[in-house]
């Protein structure tokens, strides 16, 4: 038995395993390995090591889970799962007579497990984990093995469940096809093609990759435009193509003869060898969407019908992704173009360096109600404003949309103080838009007769801009603070006023910025001054970019809207 006990791991007190356990382990005769609470291995006998061809090194250390746990197919198996890591991380003893196993050579080891937990000599918990081949270990396979055709129904079953969990869990059109063409490669075909429907009837053979031991490689030689589908060919990709049920294919010399889609299909299987394939459509809830062609060269089966249903059904399948997929890239393209367009280009003014970051939540739809805005007034001063209509949606935007232009509004005609402007505002949230809630900070920059910069700001509900000087001191301004908007209906707003120091640089920002549930909102607005002093001395530019890659919380799920200005030196 070994364990991590290097100066440099992790943590490595923890991974230490009292000798008893050490004993433990060298004395049976079955893999066995120990994880911490975390699911770490910390600990792993020879018999383990043998079985699944990998050195003492490969497992201490790592998340037994991801090195190890695999379904049949070889896929990454999701955590939710894996049976085996949902015992031991409750504490729970489980036994099971079926789990995959990856081998250090990349095969697949069919494994019976248990997993118990154990309190050793130092009071300790972890959790001991036995497993052992009732079969004869040489009696291995790589992920994806070919089984015979067609599938036994379980085999078939699983691997149409595998495809269901595999593809709906992305809306990314491009690694759905590489998660779709690795379900079926090697595992029914060695070569696999995905054709797809453009617009205007165009087609493009978007994916052609073939198997090389466990690896797929592809084709890039083979990809790109084909000729239009033509109307009434017999060609099963032509079939295919228009909609018409799955169909098998091979190799002929009327392929090139029958229509220049025929000649490109020619020369996949020329270049491919394939004997033998298998095409069908992929159909979406309203069109074809494409096909997918299966071939076999390096296997002499050839494709029967009793393959047929099963391809059919993962197509179906994969339409289905696919349809989602290109609904949510096609809603997406809509909502970034819509917020480009809401978010203002920053005004150039002389003296001034301005930059502004826009980041959407990542599960929404690109858009949302964070905001900012800058521009020239009238008398010469600079307006600036940051803001957060709740909700992370085409509404939320729209209503965002709505109180920046009455707030341009009534800043550019009515020369008052910030308060007094948002004040009106107020009442125009509540009569004449859609916003149910939304904070904001407005502010004024102008600079005196004798060079000198001042800020005028009133804060309604918003978290405080931060101001950060030449020399690295950063605080909070938390002046002029009052309700949210459209609360404050019968009582004056306040304003604050200070002077910003030459080279200062004034930091507005939503809360997305700050905001995590783990912590408080103290904490993170610490985090965000702390940070913000230490990048003082960057361009403004850098500082910006520094600012939202270091103080936006890891995993955050918030818009973020940031606004930086720096004030000439002199």
């Amino acid at each position: 038995m070994t364990y991590d006990g290097t100066p440099d791991a992790a943590d490595s007190s923890a991974r230490a395993v009292p000798a008893s356990l050490s004993s433990l382990l060298a004395s049976l005769d079955t893999g066995a390995y120990v994880v911490d609470a975390t699911g770490t291995v910390v600990a792993v006998n020879a018999r383990a090591g043998k079985l699944l061809r990998r050195p003492a090194g490969e497992f201490l250390g790592r998340d037994a889970h991801e090195l190890l746990h695999r379904s049949r197919y070889g896929g990454t198996l999701p955590r939710a799962q894996c049976g085996m890591r949902q015992a031991y991380m409750a504490g729970r003893t489980v036994q099971s007579e079926e789990e995959w196993f990856e081998r250090g050579d990349g095969s697949l080891l069919r494994v019976s497990w248990l997993v118990t937990p154990c309190r050793t000599d130092d009071g300790t918990v972890r959790t001991l984990v036995l497993f052992h081949t009732p079969y004869d270990p040489v009696e291995t396979r790589t992920p994806g093995d070919r089984f015979s055709s067609p599938l036994p129904e379980l085999e078939r079953l699983a691997l149409l469940a595998e495809t269901t969990t595999q593809l709906t869990a992305t809306l990314d059109v491009e690694q759905a096809l590489r998660r779709l063409v690795r379900l079926v490669v090697p595992q029914l075909a060695d070569w696999a093609v995905v054709d797809l429907a453009a617009e205007r009837g165009r087609v493009r053979r978007s994916t052609v990759v073939h198997a090389e031991g466990d690896d797929l490689v592809r084709r890039d030689d083979l990809e790109g435009p084909l000729s239009p589908v033509p109307e009434d060919s017999p060609l099963p990709l032509a079939r295919a193509l228009r909609g018409v049920s799955p169909a098998l294919d091979a190799p002929s010399p009327r392929l090139a003869a029958d229509s220049p889609l025929g000649a490109e299909q020619a020369r996949l299987f020329a270049e491919s060898g394939i004997h033998s394939a298998a095409v069908a459509p992929i159909r979406g809830v309203r069109e074809v969407l494409g096909a997918l062609t299966l071939g076999r060269a390096g296997r002499p089966e050839a494709f029967t019908a009793d393959d047929l249903p099963l391809l059919e059904d993962i197509c179906r399948r994969a339409g289905l992704a696919l349809d989602n997929a290109r609904l949510y890239e096609r809603q997406r393209t809509v909502a970034e173009t819509m917020q480009r367009h809401l978010l203002p280009q920053l005004p150039h003014v002389p003296g001034l360096e301005m930059y502004a970051r826009y980041l959407a939540a990542p599960d929404a739809s690109q858009v949302g109600g964070d905001w900012y805005d800058a521009f020239v007034l009238p008398d010469g001063a600079t307006a600036l404003a940051v803001g957060d209509v709740v909700g992370h949606d085409l509404d939320a935007a729209a209503g965002m949309a709505q109180l920046r232009n009455v707030l341009r509004a009534y800043a550019w005609s009515q020369e008052e103080p910030p308060s007094v402007i948002v004040s009106r505002l107020d009442r125009a949230a509540v009569h004449i838009t859609d916003v149910t809630m939304a904070t904001l900070v407005f502010a004024r920059l102008s600079q005196e007769d004798d060079g000198r910069w001042t800020l005028e700001w009133t804060n309604a509900g918003h978290p405080p801009p931060l101001l950060v000087t030449r020399d690295g001191e950063a605080r909070f301004l938390d002046g002029g603070h009052g309700m949210l908007l459209g609360t404050a209906l019968e009582r004056p707003r306040p304003d604050g006023v200070t002077e910003v120091p030459p080279g200062a640089t004034l930091l507005f920002y939503t809360d997305g910025l700050i905001e995590e549930p783990s912590r408080s909102l103290d904490e993170g607005l610490e985090l965000l001054r702390t940070h913000a002093a230490a990048l003082a001395e960057h361009p403004p530019a850098r500082f910006t970019d520094l600012v939202l890659e270091r103080a936006r919380p890891a995993g955050n799920d918030d818009d973020v809207a940031l606004l930086t200005v720096r004030v000439p030196v002199e």
